[in-house]
């Protein structure tokens, strides 16, 4: 039943035992049979998110083997008839709707001669990890597949698993992932999807009406950085504390605006960022006026609040820029993020998010940007999304990675410790801003590092 062998890096052998694919356990009804991207999911790049969860063997989990993919199988099927759009095809790459003709989900099934304790610590970077998804859904490396979802389960030599889960990012972001992934979970768990547990992780659809594709958008201007290095760093929520007193106690001794209660990530993206900005400096010798690029969340920005569970690209970008080496105070950057995210609030309508995104994506497109700043820092964060909670009933994971590899940009990733007790921020920057950056007294007092 062996079908494909490769080779990885590091001498790894990697073998696909079983490929299929999972369909809807009952079929889309004939009015759901096309599904049509909002407007907010038009801008977003046809490129497939990828996530993997790392399971380790549980020994007081009685499934064998073969009998926890069964039942992901089995739970996937099920799960397929509330997510339907994601078992079917987009008509075209960059068509505007998806075809739910219930074609299924490609699940594929692997065995690796690695040590779970060895991949889960392996950088977000490594090429070796898009072995590990299927048909090598990762980012742009499949520009011409029309599949939503790819699921690869691979079994390690140590008896642990990973998961890994391929979507196009045309049908929703992060938290649309996140969603789905519990809810699969779940099903496995409970047994049907009607049970009362799974009543909230229900997805929720926005209808939207059927339109011509959406003429691309010109995208951030690749920098083409090169020679960039990542390297993980630890906050202990104890430690983020400490630095929101900090950056408040600024406030008071100061003449910035009053604050109003700034989240961990808020606070912890502005010393990021400060301390990017003073390695630059430093490295080059003068200040690059700098801008940073935060995504975020906008479900609940509308005048009608929208479910965590809402199916979508349902995601706007807030612009901070520093254009003088005097705004690059903690206090300032929180400042501006606070009333970035003000400005997001009281969204009307999903035309009105997507008109307000192209925009940006116009300005930000535009090479006079740089007549702004130099330099543009991306931070994304994952705090809150609930991919450490995925459990199919042997366990949560040890660690959910994303892969950046993709990344010709600099900046950082923020997600959840695995134990919940802080914040694990990835950090990619050029090799000699980042020789700088790990040595800054400030961040490393509220930090552990860990290179990857």
């Amino acid at each position: 039943m062996i079908s494909k062998l490769i080779r990885l890096p590091r001498r790894q052998l990697h073998t696909i035992i079983c490929r299929e694919t999972i369909k809807p356990s009952s079929s889309t009804p004939s009015h759901l049979k096309t599904y049509n991207l909002s407007s907010l999911d038009q801008l977003a790049v046809h490129e497939y998110a990828p996530l993997i969860l790392f399971y380790p063997k549980n020994a007081n989990c009685r499934l064998s083997a073969h009998d926890k993919i069964s039942e992901m199988k089995k739970s996937l099927s099920h799960s397929l008839t509330r997510y339907f759009p994601f078992a079917g095809r987009l008509h075209t790459p960059t068509s505007p709707y998806v075809d739910c003709t219930d074609e299924g989900v490609v699940f594929v099934e692997a065995q690796n001669d690695s040590q779970l304790k060895t991949l889960q610590h392996i950088s977000e970077q490594d090429q070796s990890l898009d072995h590990l998804f299927a048909d090598g859904l990762v980012w742009d490396s499949s520009p011409r597949s029309t599949n939503i979802l790819g699921v690869q389960v691979n079994h390690f030599a140590c008896g642990g698993m990973g998961v890994a889960v391929s979507m196009s990012h045309v049908i929703g972001d992060g938290c649309t992932l996140g969603s789905f992934m519990n809810h699969w979970a779940s099903v496995a768990r409970y047994g049907s999807t009607d049970h009362k547990e799974l009543l909230p992780l229900n997805p929720h659809f926005i209808v939207s009406p059927s339109s011509n594709s959406v003429p691309p958008v010109a995208q951030v201007i690749n920098k083409g950085y090169a020679n960039r290095i990542s390297r993980k760093f630890v906050f202990p929520n104890t430690k983020l504390s400490e630095l929101k007193i900090k950056v408040m106690a600024m406030v008071a001794a100061g003449s910035t605006p009053l604050i109003k209660n700034p989240t961990r990530v808020d606070v912890l993206t502005s010393l990021l960022y400060k301390t990017a900005m003073t390695a630059a400096t430093a490295a080059s010798g003068s200040f690059k006026p700098s801008y940073l690029l935060i995504p975020a969340n906008i479900r609940h920005k509308f005048l009608q609040k929208l479910p965590e569970t809402s199916v979508g690209n349902f995601v706007s970008v807030m612009m901070v820029p520093t254009r003088r080496r005097c705004e690059t105070s903690l206090s300032v950057t929180v400042l501006e993020i606070m009333k970035e995210k003000s400005q997001l609030e009281g969204i009307q309508s999903v035309q009105q998010a997507a008109e307000n995104l192209k925009s940006l994506q116009s300005k930000l497109g535009n090479e006079n940007i740089e007549d702004v700043a130099e330099r543009s820092y991306w931070c994304s964060s994952l705090c809150g999304f609930p991919f450490n909670k995925v459990d199919f009933g042997w366990g949560k994971p040890l660690r959910a990675t994303l892969p950046l590899r993709f990344l010709d940009k600099i900046g950082f990733l923020l997600k959840d410790t695995p134990d919940g007790n802080g914040i694990e921020a990835a950090v990619i920057l050029v090799k000699e801003e980042m020789e700088i950056f790990e040595k800054d007294k400030e961040m490393l007092s509220y930090s552990q590092i860990n290179q990857i």
